[in-house]
């Protein structure tokens, strides 16, 4: 099985710059890699310049290396559908319209985009195999949070329903047919089996995640960034979910001691200011700074990714 490392944080930290240039790193050094976005707001294919979709597409000029982007409203529209389909085999004609009107609202309703996100990310677990590495750039730290909680609290909701739709079941064929085994419980039932490989799925995704995942926050020197991410390890760790540490980007470069001038007083102070954010930061949370990349001019691609990866030689 892979090793399947989660970068997530505040919004606009930086994660998708970091998460790419270390998954480039990763392939570069003889890894195969995959780097998927779950960020609804998609921007590794702007990276790496080139057009990336739900399946894994080579990355051109780095061998090793594969990208994707999930798209969970693809996957919401196929379970109503295939919801649907199953459930008309279930209930009576005349009860088809209801049915189909009630499955259209519970998959508008909230959660549905985070549950579909879940199944594709437990997708992309499960198909892995030709993998060492997988990388996850995902959403601002709310959103991802939730995510991660889910496998958690969708088995024990699902565990829930599985008792109370075998208890329905056992009624009806009591008061249908007295002690007899019905039809229904001799050829299975549609909606037990469903449920069960439901919470197969997540109990795969919550084993996975605690024995071969690993989260790294990415951090900008600042306040805003640093409480977040104080909040984000102790949610984390109250998931049972391995916080491997921080890695601080959009580090200011210390001016030399012989530099003058209204620049070289700013940098200093701001440098000044960034180094007790970071004391702050190293104080709060239980959790380590695996690596401190600094501001770099230019936009974020070719040269300046691997400038990135660099900085991030602590992780590999």
């Amino acid at each position: 099985m892979p090793a399947f490392t989660f970068f997530g944080g505040k919004g606009g930290v930086g994660k998708t710059t970091v998460s790419t240039a270390y998954a480039m790193r990763l392939a570069r050094d003889g890894a195969q890699t995959l780097i998927v976005s779950t960020d609804p707001a998609h921007s590794v294919g702007d990276l790496i310049d080139q057009q990336v979709g739900a399946d894994p597409v080579p990355v051109a000029d780095v061998d090793g290396l594969s990208a994707q982007e999930i798209d969970p409203q693809r996957t919401v529209e196929e379970h109503r559908l295939q919801t649907k389909r199953e459930l008309r085999d279930q209930v009576s004609a005349g009860l088809v319209r209801e049915i189909d009107a009630q499955i259209d609202m519970a998959h508008q309703g909230p959660g549905a985009h985070e549950a579909a996100l879940m199944d594709e990310l437990i997708a992309v677990m499960r198909d892995a195999d030709a993998y060492d590495q997988v990388i996850f750039d995902t959403a601002p730290t709310g959103g991802t949070l939730r995510l991660l909680a889910l496998p958690e609290l969708l088995g024990e909701w699902i565990g829930r329903l599985r008792e109370k739709r075998e208890k329905a079941m056992q009624l009806y064929d009591r008061a249908a047919i007295g002690k007899k085994q019905s039809r229904r419980q001799r050829e299975g039932d549609v909606i037990l089996e469903r449920l069960r490989e439901r919470r197969d799925r997540f109990r795969f995704a919550r084993e996975t995640l605690r024995s071969a995942g690993r989260f790294i926050l990415v951090a900008n020197p600042d306040a805003l960034s640093v409480r977040e991410s104080t909040r984000a390890v102790e949610q984390l760790t109250s998931y049972d979910l391995p916080v491997a540490g921080v890695v601080v980007n959009r580090i200011t470069p210390t001016p030399g001691e012989d530099e003058q001038g209204e620049a070289a007083t700013f940098l200093r102070e701001r440098v000044a200011v960034e180094t007790s954010q970071l004391q702050a930061l190293e104080a709060a949370i239980d959790a380590p700074i695996l690596a401190r990349v600094p501001t770099i001019a230019g936009t974020p691609a070719g040269a300046v990714l691997e400038e990135v990866g660099d900085a991030l030689e602590p992780l590999v």
